[in-house]
């Protein structure tokens, strides 16, 4: 076999190693019977967040649709949420990374963070083909028209408020696309399910209402009060539901204080793929906007929103939830400090959380496309 007969382009080539059809079926290049050639080569730069990156998987489903052929790399702060099995190559933002993808080529790069770090690496990606936002004369810069777009409403809040556009249909547009209800794509360890049989067991067929109860530092203005989680897990316990805390280390102790105050469940705080696995479990769950809403939507879980300081049209919740928010509205608009006396989630009651909940209690186990919008 010579060097000129060996198939570079195909997907299965590693190079450092043999490829799966050569270990599997002492397969060769010149006359291999799985050689799959790539016609495309992509790039998606989405660091984070965690929630971030998980609304940003729609876009896997488009592009493959877009580009038949096409290997895909993902660059990300968090490799084990991406779906391995749905991405070529998944990098984690390292220097060996940046190294490495500085010194490929692609078709189409896109960078879909205004953060100086992703916007230096596609600056110095090559690429025929770059969207979103890069660097121009050291400083933040957009490379289309919809990144402009989505640049401009980011820095100014007036303007912000008047967006009637989803976060998906933003991106997609960025990547020249229209969005049309592709769907988050989260992936479940089989291993992982087994874990879970004292739970259900402890459920004893009652439905499973996940309360995550936090909302991270950054803005602790969506904090509900404890008083009222504790009256709502009351109220689901006399329903004949049942109220399972969730949250991370964060939450730890406030999700601790409230099982010995209301008799809810909790079991504490696990990794990243545990946690996901536990969500799983969930009839209906119940947060603020964080990563949690994010996984809730990749498992096609019915979710109540907690929503006050955000642009309520951000959120597509794929006709699989209701966004609740306080009836006085809210003053602070993407703000960690409350401009009233009175707290606007105080505005919010717990009636209207808890009829939220049976509302999308009884869509629990329906098939997600029969609700989608």
């Amino acid at each position: 076999m010579q060097l000129s007969d060996i198939k570079f382009d195909c997907r299965h080539f590693r190079g450092d190693i043999p490829c799966a059809p050569n270990k599997l079926r002492d397969q060769v290049c010149s006359a291999c019977d799985e050689y799959d050639p790539i016609r495309t080569r992509i790039l998606i730069i989405k660091l984070g967040a965690i929630g971030d990156v998980i609304r940003t998987t729609p876009l896997l489903q488009r592009f493959r649709e877009e580009y038949p052929g096409a290997h895909i790399s993902w660059v990300t702060l968090t490799p084990e949420i991406l779906p391995a099995s749905r991405i070529d190559k998944i990098y984690k933002f390292d220097f060996k990374a940046i190294y490495a993808l500085t010194h490929l080529e692609f078709d189409i790069a896109v960078n879909l963070d205004k953060d100086v770090e992703a916007c230096a690496l596609l600056h110095d990606v090559t690429a025929a083909h770059k969207f979103g936002f890069s660097l121009e004369h050291s400083r933040l810069t957009a490379l289309n028209a919809a990144a402009e777009d989505k640049l401009i409403t980011g820095a100014f809040d007036n303007i912000s408020k008047q967006n009637r556009k989803s976060y998906l249909e933003e991106i997609f547009a960025i990547c020249g696309f229209e969005f049309k209800k592709e769907p988050y794509v989260l992936e479940l360890k089989d291993r992982l399910e087994a874990g879970w049989q004292e739970l259900r067991e402890r459920a004893a067929g009652r439905k499973i209402i996940g309360l995550n109860t936090g909302c991270g530092k950054r803005w602790l203005t969506r904090l509900w009060p404890e008083t009222y989680w504790i009256e709502l897990i009351k109220k689901l316990q006399e329903a004949n539901q049942f109220p399972l805390l969730l949250g991370g280390p964060e939450e730890d102790g406030q999700n601790r204080t409230l099982a010995q105050k209301s008799g809810a469940t909790y079991l504490g705080t696990f990794p990243l793929q545990q946690f996901l696995s536990l969500t799983a479990q969930c009839d209906v769950v119940v947060t603020a906007v964080t990563m949690m809403m994010h996984i809730a939507l990749g498992l096609r879980k019915p979710l109540v929103l907690f929503n006050n300081i955000f642009n309520p049209h951000e959120f597509e919740l794929y006709g699989n939830g209701v966004m609740v928010q306080p009836e006085s509205g809210c003053d602070c608009y993407f703000g960690n400090t409350c401009r009233r006396a009175r707290h606007c989630m105080l505005d919010l009651p717990v009636a209207t959380v808890f009829n939220a909940i049976q509302e999308m209690s009884h869509r629990a186990g329906e098939p997600v496309s029969s609700r989608m919008l």
